[in-house]
């Protein structure tokens, strides 16, 4: 029996969901199952260029918009890396940043939704081991039901 590609591999998962739409919003979908499905999607960087395949990592797995403009980076991650939290919140800072250039209205910002497949526990305490899926979303701290 042959030996399946990896999709934990950098390349194998890339290649899987840049070239399948659908599976990317089956992906999407299943994740964000409270959230209303999207319908389509396009991948905003669907090439791998050659330093991507001999550097450290690949930046930014798959970038992609929805027909909202609603904005998602799907990362796949096997190694636990220092301060994964903060690196997970530069990449969201980062997409908001890149919508806009001097002179554009706030108002044209759309959603930006990180997805990151782990391949180990984000929090190592044990109260939080049993949990595989998280939600993060900025809201007010005495006020929960205000989401910003």
């Amino acid at each position: 029996m042959p030996t399946l590609l990896d999709p934990k591999n950098d390349y194998v998962f890339k290649r899987l969901f840049a070239d399948e739409p659908e599976l990317l919003i089956a992906l999407i979908n299943a994740v964000r199952y409270r959230a209303p499905p999207i319908r389509s999607i396009q991948v905003r960087n669907p090439n791998i260029d050659p330093p991507e395949l001999h550097g450290k990592y690949i930046i930014l797995d798959i970038l992609a918009e929805d027909s909202n403009g609603t904005r998602y980076n799907i990362e796949m991650q096997i190694r636990r890396q220092h301060a994964y939290s903060a690196r997970s919140t530069y990449y969201l800072a980062k997409m908001i940043c890149d919508q806009l250039i001097a002179g554009d209205a706030y108002e044209r910002l759309c959603p930006v939704i990180g997805i990151h497949l782990l391949d180990f526990d984000l929090f190592r305490e044990q109260d939080y081991q049993d949990q595989a899926a998280w939600c993060f979303e900025m809201r007010d701290l005495d006020s929960p039901d205000v989401r910003l």
